[in-house]
C-alpha cells in the first residue's frame, strides 16, 4: 500500500468530523444551543488528528520527499497546501478562543465560533479534494520506489508510537461520541 493511501484513509475520518462540525455550525447559526464542551472536543480532534497527526505526516515526511523528488517547494501545489494548513490553523485558533467566550455566556461569540468553523470546514473539504485528486498523484508519480519504501517505513513508525496510537484512539472516540449527537447516526 502506498503511503498516500494512508493519508486518503485519514481524510475519511477528517471529513466525518467536518460533517459533525457543519451541523454544529448550523445549530449555532440558527441560535440553537451547542454544548461548548462538544465544540472543544471537535477542536481537539482537529488539532490532534487532522493537524498534529495527519498534517504533520504531510509536512514532515511527504512534502520533503516530494522536494527531494523534484517537486518545487515554492509556487507549486505543496506551497498551496502549506498555506491552507496555516489558514486552517488560524480558523481553529479563533474558534477556540471564541468558544471560551461562548461558554462564559457571550451569545455573539457563538457566531464567531460558527463563522470560523464554517470557514474551516469549507477550506478542508476543498483542500482534501485537491490533495486526493492532485497532490497525492503527483507524489506517487514523482517519488520512486526507494522513496516510497522510506515513506512507508516513516509513516508506520509514526503510527506505531504508543502515544500516537493513544491520541488517534482518543480522537476516533470523540468522533464516535459526537457523530450520533449531531448526525443521528
Amino acid at each position: 500500500m502506498r503511503p498516500t493511501e494512508d493519508l486518503v484513509r485519514e481524510h475519511g475520518d477528517i471529513l466525518a468530523m467536518i460533517q459533525v462540525v457543519r451541523e454544529m455550525v448550523r445549530r449555532l447559526e440558527t441560535a440553537e444551543s451547542v454544548d461548548p464542551e462538544h465544540i472543544d472536543k471537535a477542536i481537539y480532534f482537529i488539532r490532534n488528528y487532522a493537524d498534529k497527526y495527519h498534517h504533520a505526516k504531510e509536512e514532515d515526511l511527504l512534502f520533503p520527499a516530494m522536494y527531494e523528488a523534484g517537486v518545487p517547494k515554492e509556487g507549486g501545489p505543496v506551497a498551496v497546501m502549506l498555506r491552507e494548513h496555516d489558514e486552517g490553523r488560524e480558523y481553529v485558533r479563533v474558534a477556540a478562543e471564541a468558544n471560551d467566550r461562548y461558554r462564559a455566556g457571550d451569545a455573539t461569540a457563538g457566531k464567531t465560533v460558527a463563522a470560523n468553523l464554517r470557514n474551516y470546514a469549507g477550506l478542508l473539504e476543498q483542500h482534501i479534494t485537491k490533495e486526493n485528486q492532485v497532490l497525492y498523484p503527483i507524489a506517487d508519480s514523482h517519488i520512486g520506489q526507494p522513496g516510497q519504501a522510506e515513506l512507508r517505513w516513516s509513516f508506520d513508525h509514526v503510527s506505531a508510537k504508543p502515544e500516537m496510537q493513544r491520541e488517534c484512539d482518543r480522537c476516533k472516540a470523540i468522533l464516535a461520541e459526537l457523530d450520533p449527537i449531531y448526525l443521528g447516526e
